[in-house]
Formats: C-alpha cells, sequence, structure tokens
C-alpha cells in the first residue's frame, strides 16, 4: 500500500516482486507464468499521487484462433497520476479536459500497488491473443486445427439454408 501519510514525508521508492497467483485478475483468459517484477516510483503532486515506473512479466494464454496454448513476455512502462475521490462530480456529467482521461482516482488512505499493477498486466494485453499472424484458426463446421491439418468442408457440399441462394 502507498499511503498519502507516508507520501506526505518523502518519495516512496519501490521493488517489488509478485510470484504467479498472487494477483487477482479478475477470470482473465491469461495466466501469470513466473514473477511479476516491478520497479516503481511514487511521489505526492500538490492532492495527486504520482506513480511511476516498470513492470516485468510472462503469460501463458490459448490462441484466440486455434486455441493453441501461447506464451509471451510483458514490459511496460507507466507513469500514472491519480487524484483524491472526492474531486469527481457526483450527480452530473462532465468533459474531461485533454490529457484529463490518464488521470485515475482513490479513496481512503492511499493506493493499492497490487491493484495497479493487475491494471497495467491488463491494459498490456493485445485485444487478440493470436500464435501468429498467419494461423489460420479452427474450421467453424467441422472444429479441425487449420493450422496442423487440411479442413474437407470447403470441399464436401453442406447442405444449409442458404444453399438454393448459391450459383451453379
Amino acid at each position: 500500500m502507498i499511503t498519502l501519510q507516508e507520501l506526505e514525508h518523502h518519495r516512496i521508492e519501490v521493488q517489488k516482486t509478485y510470484a504467479s497467483g498472487e494477483l487477482d485478475y479478475h477470470s482473465a483468459d491469461f495466466r501469470q507464468d513466473g514473477p511479476l517484477n516491478v520497479r516503481a516510483v511514487a511521489e505526492l503532486l500538490g492532492s495527486e499521487i504520482r506513480i511511476r515506473g516498470q513492470l516485468r512479466t510472462r503469460l501463458k494464454a490459448c490462441c484466440d484462433r486455434c486455441l493453441a496454448p501461447l506464451e509471451f513476455s510483458v514490459e511496460r512502462d507507466f507513469d500514472l497520476f491519480y487524484r483524491p475521490m472526492e474531486n469527481i462530480a457526483r450527480e452530473e456529467e462532465i468533459a474531461l479536459p485533454d490529457g484529463e482521461s490518464e488521470v485515475g482516482f482513490y479513496s481512503g488512505d492511499g493506493i493499492d500497488l497490487a491493484d495497479v499493477m493487475t491494471e497495467q498486466v491488463i491494459l498490456s494485453l493485445p485485444m487478440k491473443m493470436i500464435c501468429g499472424a498467419n494461423c489460420q484458426g479452427l474450421c467453424p463446421v467441422c472444429g479441425v486445427d487449420r493450422n496442423r491439418e487440411k479442413c474437407l468442408c470447403a470441399e464436401r457440399r453442406i447442405d444449409s439454408p442458404f444453399a438454393s441462394l448459391k450459383d451453379d
């Protein structure tokens, strides 16, 4: 925990390692495969907390196209700003000025570094995790992995309600 009380006296330098399984990734479709190493500095700038640093870990997941297992490294630099929760307008919608969308909010006595690192790992993930740019995925008809064997569905005539629309 990075506390306001400590930040009021001095900046905090963090070197921390989170073991695999120690962080809760909120039922994500990957798992941490090895330690998550974090180096960061936290400081108080007025009422804002600034946390900047780097994280590094390895993740395991399944390819979104063919379901093959894949491993990849995550290395991310971050520079984050957090404001007190009471700075948020509660009942009204407001437009954020440019640059404000990168600001987070905290409540209570400070910020839990584990929550920040969990968020940063999730944000570092690609939209689609694929084993390779040329992955052909699974056949939607027979389910065969088209990277490993040839699918014959296209060669076979598959009866469908739209077959009569096809020009012969």
